[in-house]
């Protein structure tokens, strides 16, 4: 089958296009990508089997993406070029990645009666409320999230098949859409064996915290991420383990609030902040830590959607200490990988530290068991499954 993905951006870089891409060409299938260039990259080339095809956009045509939904314009412009990739290269099937692109995909589609898949990275409509810019002006009243979920819906009611990341995002949409949930399959961004498999480990990283009891957090540092409960909390902890660390791998432009805080703390000499580094040294750091951390506030997106470290942790062998988020709550509970403290509760993240720093054969029992899990489950070859078979089914 000539399976059509449609982008809204350059690519590479995209790890969730990339996996299902080479998993479909795996098996059997062809996979051309549509994706955009704002740049000299070539029209034309072929990356991992996947035959990408670039589309020259603007800046213009960039910032007003965010419009979409308030002011079609970039939805308009897109149509004919992806309608133009579809006929060129005789597309049976159209594979959508998330909602911005949504309206011109569906559009390209009617007239040549395409079956299409919409895949849901996200609940973009949920998260967009927590985009900095849509909460000051001009986007405060320029764009509207509740416009994106009306269109999300629509989207939803169209596609011949949805594609999201967690069981919790499924049964979100099957009661409030009332999509048949046989039309929706769960696909998570979950680890390549390799990734676990073939790491390449820095020693000086192991050794720089080899003293140190670590709290590890890797990815993106923003604000609703939680990382302001861990912080509190280690200026509790210091005095009960003193050789704790909280290692932060990772950056946000909100970073600056972080460090106040730590700096307010005086607790300087307990936090390092590594900055955003490499992912391929995320295992080092990983394997140096004692304790790795996904400390989610609750919302609807967070409760409906992975933080993906919480599966490199695993597949290393760590114990988790995550917050009460639904998704990984669950998937965490179910691996018997780690303990769960209430979002946001300092309190509560501060005894669950406790609990495993006292007892080291709990922390190896958690983190046997979520090696294990992953291992064994929930690795990439095998949660890709469900979306083989969607399109074997076509």
């Amino acid at each position: 089958m000539r399976i059509g993905m449609i982008l809204d951006k350059t690519f590479p870089p995209d790890p969730r296009v990339a996996n299902e891409a080479i998993s479909l060409i795996e098996n059997g299938h062809e996979v051309f990508l549509f994706c955009l260039k704002y740049g000299d990259e070539p029209k034309s080339e072929t990356i991992n089997g996947i035959q990408v095809k670039r589309y020259k956009s603007n800046k213009f045509t960039y910032k007003s993406s965010a419009l979409v939904y308030t002011i079609p314009i970039n939805s308009k412009l897109l149509v004919k070029k992806i309608y133009h990739f579809l006929v060129k290269n005789a597309i049976e099937i159209v594979h959508i990645h998330d909602i911005q692109i949504a309206e011109a995909a569906f559009k390209a589609t009617e007239k040549l009666q395409l079956k299409t898949v919409l895949d849901l990275h996200e609940n973009r409509p949920e998260i967009m409320k927590f985009y900095p810019h849509l909460q000051k002006f001009p986007g405060k009243y320029l764009i509207s999230s509740v416009k994106w979920k009306v269109k999300e819906e629509e989207f939803i009611k169209k596609a011949d098949a949805v594609v999201v990341v967690t069981e919790e995002s499924k049964n979100e949409i099957v009661n409030r859409v009332g999509k048949l949930p046989e039309t929706i399959i769960v696909v998570p961004n979950t680890v390549h064996k390799s990734y676990y498999n073939t790491a390449e480990i820095k020693n000086e990283i192991i050794e720089k915290y080899k003293n140190n009891f670590v709290l590890l957090y890797v990815g993106d540092t923003g604000l609703r991420r939680g990382l302001q409960t861990a912080i509190e909390s280690v200026s509790v902890l210091k005095d009960k383990i003193p050789s704790i660390k909280l290692v932060i791998v990772g950056s946000n432009t909100s970073d600056v609030f972080l460090k106040q805080q730590v700096e307010d703390l005086a607790i300087e000499k307990f936090v390092d902040f590594e900055g955003w580094q490499n992912e391929k040294l995320f295992p080092s750091y990983i394997l140096a830590s004692s304790v790795c951390i996904s400390p989610l506030h609750r919302n609807l997106h967070h409760d409906t959607t992975y933080a993906n470290k919480i599966f490199q942790y695993m597949s290393f062998g760590k114990p988790l200490l995550v917050s009460d988020a639904l998704s990984q709550k669950n998937i965490v509970e179910k691996a018997n990988a780690g303990l769960v403290h209430k979002a946001e509760n300092i309190i509560d993240f501060t005894e669950k530290v406790l609990e495993l720093y006292n007892v080291e054969v709990i922390r190896t029992k958690f983190g046997e068991s979520g090696k294990a899990f992953i291992e064994n489950e929930f690795n990439w070859e095998k949660t890709s499954e469900k979306l083989i078979a969607l399109y074997q089914n076509f």
